[in-house]
């Protein structure tokens, strides 16, 4: 059984942190969350499930595609995408939760499932999108190195 999400992206000032505060635009997950197209991804997903009342519901896209996302970033164990999803506020937020919640979101064994679930189709779309967004990070570096640079310099001429 799968549910279909919620249309709308959480906002982020909408996130609930219970130890106060608010999450960064600028963060990279913050980021990323708004660049994967959950929406055409998740009409593959839903394929995957049957119609039936029967049984607790899937996990949403957000969660497993999220997950495998996390996983291929950061090259990381099952466990330890589980961990540290627990762990981060910002992970949480590129999943879809709400809020923070202080727990394992699902069991790492999981993991196995939602590789299975996606198709070839959805898992190229997912990969060119890392691919444009690891290079977008390497050229914002490079030209922030670049900009470094020339301030030295000035600086250097000026003394």
């Amino acid at each position: 059984m799968y549910k279909l999400e919620n249309e709308k992206q959480i906002e982020i000032a909408d996130f609930y942190l219970p130890f106060g505060g608010k999450l960064k635009e600028e963060n990279r997950w913050v980021i990323m969350s708004k660049k994967v197209p959950w929406k055409d991804i998740e009409k593959d997903y839903a394929k995957f499930f049957s119609d039936s009342q029967l049984g607790a519901p899937a996990k949403s896209v957000r969660i497993a595609l999220g997950a495998l996302i996390i996983k291929e970033r950061l090259q990381i164990s099952d466990r330890e995408v589980v961990e540290q999803i627990k762990e981060s506020p910002y992970l949480q937020f590129f999943i879809g939760f709400e809020g923070f919640q202080d727990e394992i979101p699902f069991d790492s064994s999981m993991m196995v499932h939602f590789r299975k679930r996606f198709s070839y189709n959805a898992i190229g779309k997912v990969n060119e999108l890392l691919i444009r967004i690891h290079r977008e990070e390497e050229q914002k570096k490079k030209q922030t190195a670049q900009n470094r640079l020339k301030r030295q310099r000035r600086k250097t001429r000026g003394n």
